[in-house]
């Protein structure tokens, strides 16, 4: 969509979105400061030491020029006296100078180094944890490749910015302050002279911080969507080489990558601008000054020393300029990268924890594991889209339920709002009559578990995924899970048994296997509530059922939610629920539905006629 476009949309003129982007930007800059303050708060000690260390070494650099201007004005004397003693005290003192200004230098890099280290690993593990809490809607239309972006690109510009570019910045800020003063205490007169080029210094300063502010933006998000467009592409990487659409990725990745070069381009050449103007306003300063100086020197207004000293001190304050210049892409980078990690760690969840979480009640002893669960009057769509307009459901504690239905008609909608991946819009989710909105998050996981067609697997040992369902389960009680669920043949073969890795997603053990995995988890966690959504849609019909045996098992006694395109999961429903644009059209058992003759009926019929 254009600018002009959205802000049509919007319904505002380009005035207004002007300043809306000027309220925005100043919102992210007070955001990232303010994410920076609470990163450097921990760490006030260190930044104190590194404050004085850089204050030590300034002041000792500030001594070198002034001895040099003593050591100038007293060789008259030492030709006329040929007393070496007081220009040795001078170069003593010099020596020392230096080796004070050396040690604080090489002590503040360290110590910075050492802060900025551990300020972007605390914000790095601040930004990963905060990403697993987000919602799933979140990421749903947050992409992986974002995701990386931000753990990668934006984390490596602010690591670059410690390690090259803030002791300049630091050093430049003392520069400019100790040396202007001592200019003015040296001799007013000509340091009045030097401040003249501050005027066309500031503004083109500001002219560059405005524009690069700017341009080091676009980079960062040229970067991140060259990243995005990266992993989507390998991440789909079969579909792509399946319909030959390298070509069009192709065309799709070299017009982003332009995009990056461009802007890179455009930032170098601020750069470029700058860098040299700074050069240029300072060296015309030095010739003011030796033309100015080497007057008053002739008239013997101000010893040579004097303007020695100042010339020594006009290289020491334009320097810093120029290494502000030189690392001023590294800063904006940084600036620019953690505004975007400010807005991922500003981002809340849209199903929060409950600040005061109400206990789900207690199962008198011996009563079955399931628990009751209700959908009350809940409307909930996605965008603009209602896929549920009002549906009240009750599910009896024990029960297992299938939901039936075309696509698009809310079974997976049921099934989030059950395991409390999205809150309704009206309504409430209740679970034993609590609802959802006030369970704990670690009570609702470990009383709900959601099971999907995905059965991920993360790259360890089969042991170790199966333990996911109960962290703190002995060895034992894994395999014993594994063994009800009838996977324990096939771990059995396995080269390793139970310590064999899966690869990658579990890429070395079929559909059926990873599911019966899957299967064992939610088994050895013993939820009261599991939810299937398609957890069989992937199977052969041999895999499925030995997976179907395996739900038997899964589901005695709980409280369940089957969703199935394969009429055959159904069997061993107690319930069938059939949907249509997310209401509540047939329910009953379904040998029941099947005799009715209605909807669930005809869905069997064309299942039955598929399997010819």
């Amino acid at each position: 969509m254009s600018q002009q476009a959205t802000q049509a949309w919007r319904g505002i003129g380009t005035e207004e979105a002007d300043e809306v982007s000027k309220g925005l930007s100043l919102l992210l800059r007070r955001r990232s400061r303010a994410l920076l303050a609470d990163l450097l708060r921990p760490h006030r000690r260190q930044v104190v030491i590194i404050g004085l260390l850089v204050l030590a070494a300034n002041l000792a650099g500030l001594a070198g020029p002034w001895l040099i201007g003593i050591g100038v004005d007293r060789v008259p004397a030492l030709i006329s006296t040929r007393d070496v003693v007081p220009i040795i005290v001078v170069v003593a003192e010099f020596c020392v100078a230096i080796a004070i200004q050396a040690a604080a230098t090489a002590a503040f890099i360290s110590l910075l180094g050492k802060m900025g280290g551990q300020v972007v690993r605390e914000l790095r593990a601040r930004v990963f944890s905060h990403f697993q809490w987000l919602s799933v809607a979140f990421h749903e239309h947050y992409t992986s490749g974002k995701v990386i972006s931000r753990q990668v690109s934006d984390m490596d510009a602010l690591s670059e910015l410690f390690d090259e570019g803030l002791d300049s910045l630091l050093n430049a800020g003392f520069s400019l302050l100790f040396v202007g003063t001592a200019m003015l205490l040296l001799d007013w007169p000509l340091a009045l002279a030097v401040m003249a080029g501050f005027i066309p210094l500031a503004w083109l300063s500001a002219w560059f911080q405005r524009e690069s502010t700017v341009a080091y933006r676009r980079t960062r998000e040229t970067i991140a969507l060259v990243i995005v467009q990266f992993v989507e592409t390998f991440n789909g990487i079969r579909a792509v080489q399946a319909f030959r659409r390298e070509p069009r990725n192709d065309e799709i990745f070299a017009e982003l990558n332009q995009g990056y070069a461009d802007a890179s381009l455009k930032s170098m050449r601020l750069v470029a601008l700058y860098f040299p103007g700074v050069t240029l306003i300072g060296n015309l300063a030095v010739g003011a000054v030796l033309l100015y100086g080497g007057v008053r020197v002739i008239g013997h207004a101000m010893p040579v020393g004097v303007l020695v000293t100042f010339l020594l001190y006009l290289r020491r304050f334009f320097e810093p300029l120029q290494d502000v210049s030189q690392f001023y892409s590294t800063f904006q980078s940084a600036a620019a990268a953690l505004e975007k990690l400010s807005g991922v760690l500003h981002e809340a969840p849209s199903v929060p924890e409950p600040r005061a979480p109400v206990p789900v009640p207690r199962r008198p002893a011996g009563a079955s594991p399931g628990r009751k669960l209700e959908l009350s009057s809940v409307r909930f769509g996605y965008r603009d889209s209602v896929v549920l307009p009002g549906l009240d459901l009750t599910i009896p504690a024990g029960q297992t339920v299938a939901l039936v239905g075309a696509t698009g008609a809310g079974k997976t909608t049921i099934a989030r709002l059950l395991a409390r991946f999205y809150d309704p819009d009206e309504g409430q989710a209740l679970l034993d009559g609590v609802d959802l909105r006030g369970v704990a998050d670690t009570d609702l996981r470990r009383e709900v578990i959601l099971i999907t067609q995905e059965n991920f697997l993360f790259s360890a040992s089969i042991a170790e995924n199966i333990g996911l369902g109960r962290p703190e389960a002995s060895r034992a009680e894994i395999e014993g899970a594994a063994a009800a669920v009838g996977a324990g043949d096939f771990i059995a073969a396995l080269p390793e048994g139970f310590d064999t890795g899966v690869g990658k997603r579990g890429g070395r053990l079929s559909a059926g296997q990873r599911q019966l995995i899957s299967f064992a988890r939610a088994f050895l966690a013993a939820p009261s509530v599991l939810i299937l959504d398609e957890a069989t849609s992937l199977l052969d019909l041999p895999g499925e059922r030995v997976v179907q045996q395996a739900l038997q098992t899964v589901l005695a006694g709980r409280t369940a939610v089957i969703i199935a395109h394969r009429l055959s999961t159904v069997r061993i429903a107690d319930r069938v629920l059939v949907l249509d644009h997310g209401e509540l059209i047939e329910d009953g058992s379904p040998a029941d539905l099947l005799a009715s003759g209605g909807e669930y009926s005809d869905l069997h019929r064309s299942w039955l006629a598929s399997l010819a």
